[in-house]
């Protein structure tokens, strides 16, 4: 079969044939169709993610058909369309993950391929009003969004929603979520063509703002008639104070990742006068990725798809990834 593989970090991703993998009992092979792409993906291609394990087959989202059954997988059939759950081993408790829990694709062989063996209960149906390249870019970024709009945040139907860097496939998906289940919803970026692309798009987003303006954060939140309930980030870094001084009282920030860095410092009376809540989250168990799908389906929501590339063109689409010019998420088609 053929799989886009890195053998080592500062290096391209090689597209090349290798062994189709056989499920072993309890198991699934998977005749993929789409794969997306994450930032992960090129985290580790730099060397900047931890436990690089190589060489590996990359990608944790995808979409596809069941090509064959390991022993003792008696409720899928051959040839249905599945998704797969994009993690591994998340453990007991929906608290948090195990210790053991890893994102699919490094160290275990990732989606980027022509087949994927996953374990049987890591498949799911594929909602069906969603085609494979749709199916394909939903479950990380949409797992991650659901986990923190949802599990962490709380959010309630009429809150007033703030997500930040909105050209960013969860931040996208997060705000369809939001906006789907009744919030008020607002967003920034960095640039102010992706800005007016996202507000474009049927989502129900109510404006934005591009972050570089100066007291950026003043005038949104006299756009949105008050301070955010439920602020969803993923940059951190110095830029995190102004969350602060835009959250409302009793207000809660979520944030799933760091991509400018530590914050620098976080003023204590900022939170602890207006009762705000501070909420780190990353991904999501099996109870979220079934209720991810289950609110998917009944408000047929489709993902945003920024690009198409073929699998054997997969370094040409980690490098357009990287440039960071997409608005949804980039798709690899395999078959």
């Amino acid at each position: 079969m053929l799989a886009l593989q890195l053998d080592a970090v500062q290096q391209p991703a090689g597209a090349r044939e290798i062994p189709t993998p056989s499920p072993a009992a309890g198991e699934v092979l998977v005749k993929l169709r789409a794969a997306a792409l994450n930032h992960r993906d090129i985290w580790i291609q730099k060397g900047q993610y931890a436990g690089i394990k190589l060489p590996c087959t990359l990608g944790a989202d995808g979409s596809g058909e069941i090509a064959a059954l390991g022993e003792g997988v008696a409720n899928l059939a051959m040839n249905a369309p599945v998704i797969i759950y994009p993690g591994v081993d998340w453990g007991d408790r929906q608290q948090a993950q195990g210790r053991s829990f890893r994102v699919l694709g490094m160290p275990d062989p990732g989606t980027f391929a022509e087949y994927s063996v996953v374990p049987a209960d890591y498949v799911r149906p594929r909602p069906a009003h969603l085609d494979w390249a749709q199916a394909a870019a939903l479950p990380l970024a949409g797992l991650t969004a659901y986990r923190a709009a949802f599990v962490r945040a709380q959010l309630q139907p009429g809150e007033r929603v703030l997500v930040t860097g909105i050209g960013g496939g969860v931040a996208l998906v997060a705000a369809q979520f939001c906006a789907a289940a009744g919030a008020e919803v607002w967003v920034t970026s960095g640039h102010d063509d992706k800005l007016a692309r996202a507000l474009a798009l049927p989502l129900g987003l109510r404006g934005g703002i591009n972050y570089n303006q100066e007291k950026w954060g003043k005038e949104l939140t006299q756009r949105a008639g008050g301070a955010f309930d439920v602020i969803i980030d993923s940059a951190a870094g110095a830029a995190f104070d102004a969350l602060l001084d835009v959250a409302a009282p009793g207000g809660r920030i979520v944030f799933y990742g760091g991509t400018l860095g530590n914050i620098p410092q976080l003023a204590p009376g900022k939170v602890f006068w207006k009762q705000l809540s501070v909420l780190g989250s990353s991904m999501g168990s099996y109870q979220d990725f079934d209720a991810m799908l289950a609110f998917v389906n009944e408000h047929q929501l489709v993902p945003v798809v920024d690009k198409h590339f073929a699998l054997a063109e997969g370094e040409a689409a980690l490098r357009y990834l990287a440039e960071g010019k997409q608005l949804g998420k980039v798709v690899l088609d395999i078959a």
